[in-house]
């Protein structure tokens, strides 16, 4: 039984789809909120960790997030979102976790299914039990839609609509526009930071601004939008995120490789 073997065709599945394992930690700050909004300041960080396993992409997001009011306690959020997702993209475990001030308050587990032939899916959670979402005909999972989005820019596509679910919340599936800009400077945000490889920032990057709407509105108007740099090997160096009361940045700190998992082989 080899494990390096294992090991090898894990990071090749990274390789072929041009993607670099990595895990990333970003600074959370408040840079603007509308009139009348109640809230006067967030901070925070959010880590994110990527990387092939041996049957699946491997994907963790962790918030630690401060909201200081005008006229309320402040309140400490901690959010921890998972999904392991299979590498032909049809079959995805997810769970995540929210607490508000060490308390939790959301929970969500479940597990999802997509058609080979993009014929569309179905999500059915453990918690909240007997929960339910159709995903429609297309739809992907979170890594699906990363994949997705790199095909577009490497045709010098303008535009990529997919919906997609990610099972971050009960919710269900949501559609999401991305606008792939112009490229960028690669290393414009990050040339002094010592806690970054900097050799993971160099693949080519683009401005991409990402529109998340419900799936069951036909507002024009999104819930939130997300603009990004963001590199062809799945690294992105710089966040902004509007919501409808306030906008924050998320600023790139810390980078560095992962290595793929020990896959046993016979």
């Amino acid at each position: 039984m080899s494990l390096s073997g294992g090991a090898q065709e894990a990071d090749n599945r990274a390789s072929a789809a041009g993607l670099a394992p990595h895990k990333a930690l970003y600074e959370i700050k408040l840079v603007g909120a509308k009139s009348g909004s109640q809230i006067v300041n967030i901070s925070g960080q959010m880590f994110y960790d990527w990387k092939p396993s041996c049957e699946a992409w491997i994907s963790n997001h962790r918030f630690d997030l401060l909201y200081e009011y005008a006229d309320s306690p402040a309140m400490r959020l901690k959010s921890d979102f998972s999904t392991y997702e299979a590498f032909d993209g049809t079959d995805m475990h997810f769970t995540s976790q929210r607490k508000r001030d060490g308390q939790l308050f959301e929970e969500v587990r479940g597990h999802a299914m997509l058609n080979a032939d993009a014929g569309g899916g179905n999500a059915e959670y453990s918690i909240p039990e007997g929960v339910k979402y159709d995903i429609p005909p297309g739809g992907v999972f979170p890594m699906g839609h990363t994949l997705g989005l790199l095909e577009q820019i490497k045709k010098n596509a303008k535009f990529y609509n997919a919906t997609i679910f990610d099972g971050s919340d009960n919710e269900g599936p949501i559609n999401i526009n991305a606008f792939i800009g112009k490229p960028v400077d690669r290393f414009a945000d990050v040339k002094n930071m010592e806690n970054v490889d900097k050799a993971l920032l160099d693949s080519p990057a683009r401005e991409v601004q990402l529109a998340f709407f419900p799936l069951d509105n036909d507002s024009a108007t999104s819930d939130y939008e997300m603009d990004l740099v963001f590199h062809e090997n799945g690294v992105i160096s710089s966040m902004l995120v509007r919501y409808e009361d306030f906008t924050v940045t998320q600023t790139l700190k810390a980078l560095e490789p992962l290595e793929a998992e020990q896959c046993a082989q016979e």
